[in-house]
């Protein structure tokens, strides 16, 4: 096994990646400085744009696109050509909140075809415990007709990649390493290490791995719960959230979460993962999920503000202007995966308001596809009776004050502030009725 270490560095053999999105092409892209890298995707429009030198997702950019030496491919049968695979695909939640296991065991059944004797398969999609030995292995086995442990080895790696992060990268985030025997585990080490400058935690088994990593994002989602449900509290009590946690803030130990809308393919699904796995063991969750419930909802709490405000500015609410500034699931990201933005959307078509919707960030092709949403340009947001800011891209947290003032029609203007990015005294000095979580 160590041979594959010295044969990978030596660009004897190759690596391979399957799933090029937010998480694999970054990944790819860095190991390709250092090894023979081989990028697989089963969608042959964003293998071509990676051929032309694009990047969509905007985590590495197009010059760094451009640049690598890493060979994209829509063609499986290129995976046999490597001995070290890397698989980094999705893995979404159903409606019912149950987890999509589908890419994670459709990645499976790809690799397992083209799978050759000798090859180390490593999984960095984030699953509960057991997925990878109990589902993924036994596909490998049964596609490839090897026998895992014997003619092929496996290890875990979750990933740690932060979209839209240009100061949490993969070279700088310690990277969790777990592989099915000690061998493994340190040709799984040593390859990450390669890239990998903060370097690696040798977790003592896979599903220790798989269980870190789940539980990050679950405690992530636990402090975010209680910032929102805090927010719902202060907001009864006619108090400033913001303010009370910039002065709760001075305290050295205090924990520094804020509310918001809490979406994406991390945070908002991984407690399910979690917790899905506990009720199979006969446990019901009673922290995570009540965290989850929480953040699931501030979509619809959020526009049932908006409509009260209007109401408080006597503006009819059927028919109401109202513009959303933002809906990825995050600042400075074009992923709108999981965006809780639409729930806002949703809960104001429920008043009879047709919300605008702006983003120059976001990917529009694909907001469109998952969500039937159709952006307008930031030039068409004008004679507003709302304004709801939604996502803190850089680009609207400078805005000045008469940018926003243009964006309304005539009567009191209801502004909708989010995440906070504006001076809440200023705007409410100037007449305006503003509100933030």
């Amino acid at each position: 096994m160590n041979d594959l270490y010295k044969q990978l560095v030596e660009k004897k053999e190759s690596l391979s990646l399957v799933g090029l999105g937010y998480v694999g092409m970054p990944i790819a892209v860095a190991f390709a400085k250092k090894i023979n890298v081989i990028g697989y995707d089963l969608n042959e429009a964003k293998i071509n744009l990676y051929k032309n030198g694009v990047d969509p997702t905007n985590e590495v950019g197009d010059e760094a696109i451009k640049a690598t030496t890493v060979e994209f491919t829509a063609n499986e049968t290129a995976l046999r050509r490597a001995k070290f695979h890397i698989v980094a695909v999705p893995t979404p939640v159903f409606d019912d909140h149950t987890p999509d296991l589908s890419p994670v065991e459709g990645a499976s059944r790809i690799l397992g075809r083209n799978l050759t004797a000798g090859s180390v398969v490593v999984f960095e999609s984030t699953v509960y415990p057991g997925v990878t030995e109990d589902i993924c292995v036994p596909i490998l086995e049964k596609e490839s007709g090897l026998k895992c442990g014997v003619d092929f080895k496996i290890g875990y790696s979750p990933e740690r990649i932060n979209p839209g992060d240009k100061v949490h990268r993969l070279e700088t985030i310690k990277k969790i390493v777990s592989g099915c025997d000690a061998e493994t585990l340190d040709t799984v080490a040593k390859v990450y290490e390669l890239v990998v400058e903060a370097g690696v935690h040798r977790a003592p088994c896979i599903k220790v791995a798989e269980a870190a990593k789940v539980i990050e994002n679950s405690q992530r989602d636990i402090n975010i719960a209680f910032m929102n449900e805090l927010s719902i509290i202060f907001n009864k009590m006619g108090i400033d959230t913001k303010s009370v946690l910039e002065a709760a803030g001075t305290k050295w130990n205090f924990l520094k979460f804020f509310p918001g809308l809490v979406g994406g393919h991390c945070i908002g699904v991984d407690p399910y993962y979690l917790t899905y796995k506990a009720e199979m063991l006969g446990y019901h969750s009673q922290v995570i999920l009540s965290g989850r419930r929480i953040n699931d909802d501030m979509g619809k709490y959020i526009a049932e503000n908006v409509v009260k405000n209007l109401i408080k500015a006597e503006k009819p609410v059927k028919g109401a202007k109202v513009a959303i500034l933002g809906f990825t699931f995050k600042e400075n990201c074009p992923d709108t995966r999981n965006s809780k933005v639409f729930d806002i959307v949703k809960e104001l078509r429920e008043y009879g308001i047709e919300p605008l919707i702006t983003d120059p960030t976001a990917d529009a092709a694909e907001a469109k596809k998952l969500y039937g949403v159709e952006f307008c340009g930031m030039d068409e947001v004008i004679g507003c009776d709302a304004v709801i800011l939604a996502v803190a891209h850089t680009q609207f947290s400078e805005f000045k004050m008469e940018q926003i003032d243009a964006m309304f029609g005539n009567g009191q203007k209801v502004l909708v502030d989010v995440k906070g990015l504006l001076d809440r005294a200023e705007y409410e000095a100037a007449g305006y009725i503003y509100w933030r979580l």
